[in-house]
C-alpha cells in the first residue's frame, strides 16, 4: 500500500487548525511537571511573569501565577490545593495580576493570602481590589516622616522611636517577646481609633502554628483591638507559595487606607506587622529552588535581597498632595544563636530605618522588654517623638548603655567610687522603671511622667524592689489630685519652665508622702 504524504499532511493540519480553534493555543498550556506548589506548564508562549494562571482540575479551577520564564516551558507556583494538579490538566492564562479584596469590610476579619475568609464570619463583602505586587512610590510622592506612632512600650517610645511611614525591624532569637512588642504597638492604637489620627492594623502571620495565631487573635479581640486589625495568615500548613505572598497581600490591604487622601475622603494611617520575613525568606528559597533558580549564600536566592526591598519600600509618609496617609512596616525577624550578621538578618537591616533587638539574656533575666539599648537604633530618632519625650529622654540611652558597662565593671569586685555608684545604681532604677508587663501598653503621658521621674533623681533613694510600686502610686495620683497637669501635659505635651515647675511640685509632694510597702 502506497503511502500518500499529501493526504497525511492534510489530516495533520486539520488536526491543528480544529485544536486551535478549541483551546487557543498561545495562550492555552499543558502541566507537565507538579509539586510542592509548583508546576511546569508547557505552551502559553505569551504569559508573561507575574502573570496569573487558571489550572483545570478535576475538582475545579485553582490558581497560580508565573514565576520562571524557559525557553519551552514556564514555571509556576500554585495558590490553594496544588495536590488537585495533576500532570496534563490545561492551564489557562488570564492576562491578569494577583488581585486581593480590600477595605473596611476586613476589618475585624481573618484571612488567607487571597483574601479568603478564614473566622467563621461568613462571606467578605469588599467592593476594592488591589494589586498584590506593586511598585513603591517615588521620592517625589514622599515627605519625611515627623509624627510619632506610639507603641505604649516605654524603653521603645523613649529610646528607639517610631515614626508614622518608619520602618523599624523587631530582631531577636525566638521566644524573646518580638510578637509581644508588636502586639503591644496594635493594642496601644485603640485610642486613637475613631478620630482622625486612627491607625489601621494588618499583622501577618507567616509560617506560624495555628494554635498562635489563634491565641494572637483571641489576645487583640479580648483587647478590643479587633475593630480596627485585619490578621492575614499563611500557616506552618499552608504551601509554601501562600507563605510568600502573604506579606504583600497585607501590605496591598494596608495601602488602601494610605491612599484614601487621594481619593478625597479621610487619610488613615495603616500599620503592618509581618510575622516573621525569616519564614517568608525560607518559603521563597523553597520555590527558587524547586524550580531549578541558582541558589547563592546560605542556599538562598540571588533575588532574596528584592524579595524584602520591594515588599518594605512601600512603607511610606505620603506627602500633602497625596493625601499625607502612611503606612508604617514592623518586620520580625528571628535569629539563630543571636546571630545578626546572618544573611537575611543583614538583609533586612539594610533595608529598614533601624532595629529593635531583644537580647534573650535579658529577657531570662527578667527585664522585659528585653531591649539592647546599646544596638537598638531609630533612624528617625527625636522626629518622630512628641517635645516633652524628646527632652526628657536625649541622656536616657547613654544613661543606661553606660551604667550596663559599669555594672560588668562593678561584678569584678573594683571599688567604685561615689560618684560611679551613684550612676550605677540610677541606672538599675532606670532598668527598673523601663520592665512594663505584657499587653499593658502606657499613655504617652504616662510615659512622660515616669521618665520624668526617674531622670530628674526622684527615685534615688528608692530601693530597687519598691520602684514598680513607686510608679503605680504616681500613675495613680496623676489621675487623682494631679489630674489638671496630666490633662495639660495631654493637650500640648511640651516641658516649657512652667509645666516643668508643676510636675517637680507634684513630684517633690508626691514623694514626700510615699512609703514602701513591706
Amino acid at each position: 500500500m502506497k503511502i500518500k504524504t499529501d493526504e497525511i499532511v492534510s489530516v495533520i493540519k486539520q488536526e491543528i487548525e480544529q485544536y486551535a480553534t478549541e483551546l487557543e493555543v498561545s495562550e492555552v498550556g499543558r502541566v507537565v511537571e507538579v509539586g510542592d506548589g509548583i508546576a511546569r506548564i508547557y505552551g502559553l508562549s505569551k504569559a508573561m511573569a507575574g502573570e496569573l494562571l487558571e489550572f483545570q482540575t478535576q475538582e475545579g479551577a485553582v490558581m497560580g501565577q508565573v514565576f520562571n520564564l524557559e525557553l519551552d516551558t514556564v514555571g509556576a507556583v500554585i495558590y490553594g490545593d496544588y495536590l488537585s494538579v495533576r500532570e496534563g490538566d490545561v492551564v489557562k492564562s488570564t492576562g491578569r495580576l494577583l488581585e486581593v479584596p480590600v477595605g473596611e469590610a476586613l476589618l475585624g476579619r481573618v484571612v488567607n493570602p487571597l483574601g479568603q475568609p478564614l473566622d467563621d464570619k461568613g462571606p467578605i463583602q469588599a467592593t476594592e481590589y488591589r494589586k498584590v505586587d506593586i511598585i513603591a512610590p517615588g521620592i517625589a510622592e514622599r515627605q519625611p516622616v515627623t509624627e510619632p506612632l506610639q507603641t505604649g512600650i516605654k524603653s521603645v517610645d523613649a529610646m528607639i522611636p517610631i515614626g508614622r511611614g518608619q520602618r523599624e525591624l523587631i530582631i531577636g532569637d525566638r521566644k524573646t517577646g518580638k510578637t509581644a512588642v508588636a502586639l503591644d504597638t496594635i493594642i496601644n492604637q485603640k485610642q486613637y481609633w475613631g478620630t482622625p489620627e486612627a491607625v489601621v492594623c494588618i499583622y501577618v502571620a507567616v509560617g506560624q502554628k495555628e494554635s498562635t495565631v489563634a491565641g494572637v487573635v483571641e489576645t487583640l479581640r479580648k483587647a478590643g483591638a479587633m475593630d480596627y486589625t485585619i490578621v492575614v495568615n499563611a500557616a506552618s500548613s499552608d504551601p509554601a507559595p501562600m507563605q510568600y505572598i502573604a506579606p504583600y497581600t497585607g501590605c496591598a490591604m494596608g495601602e488602601y487606607f494610605m491612599w484614601l487622601g487621594k481619593q478625597g475622603k479621610t487619610p488613615k494611617h495603616a500599620l503592618c506587622i509581618y510575622d516573621d520575613l525569616s519564614k517568608q525568606a525560607v518559603a521563597y528559597r523553597q520555590l527558587s529552588l524547586l524550580l531549578r533558580r541558582p541558589p547563592g549564600r546560605e542556599a538562598y536566592p540571588g533575588d532574596v535581597f528584592y524579595l524584602h526591598s520591594r515588599l518594605l519600600e512601600r512603607a511610606t509618609k505620603l506627602s500633602s498632595e497625596n493625601g499625607g496617609g502612611s503606612l508604617t512596616a514592623l518586620p520580625i525577624i528571628e535569629t539563630q544563636e543571636g546571630d545578626v550578621s546572618a544573611y537575611i538578618p543583614t538583609n533586612v537591616i539594610s533595608i529598614t530605618d533601624g532595629q529593635i533587638y531583644l537580647e534573650p539574656e535579658l529577657f531570662f533575666s527578667g527585664v522585659r522588654p528585653a531591649i539592647n539599648v546599646g544596638i537598638s537604633v531609630s533612624r528617625v530618632g527625636g522626629n518622630a517623638q512628641v517635645k516633652a519625650m524628646k527632652k526628657i529622654s536625649g541622656s536616657l540611652r547613654l544613661d543606661l548603655a553606660a551604667a550596663r558597662e559599669l555594672e560588668a565593671f562593678a561584678q569584678l569586685g573594683t571599688e567604685l567610687d561615689k560618684a560611679t555608684q551613684r550612676q550605677l545604681d540610677r541606672g538599675r532604677r532606670m532598668v527598673e522603671l523601663l520592665k512594663q508587663g505584657q499587653y499593658t501598653p502606657f499613655n504617652v503621658v504616662d510615659q512622660i511622667i515616669s521618665i520624668f521621674a526617674g531622670t530628674k533623681g526622684f527615685l534615688d533613694d528608692v530601693p530597687v524592689s519598691a520602684v514598680r510600686q513607686f510608679e503605680t502610686e504616681l500613675q495613680a495620683s496623676f489621675q487623682g489630685r494631679n489630674k489638671p497637669i496630666w490633662d495639660a501635659l495631654a493637650a500640648k505635651p511640651a516641658l516649657d519652665g512652667d509645666m516643668e515647675k508643676k510636675l517637680t511640685d507634684a513630684l517633690t509632694t508626691f514623694k514626700a508622702d510615699f512609703k514602701v510597702k513591706a
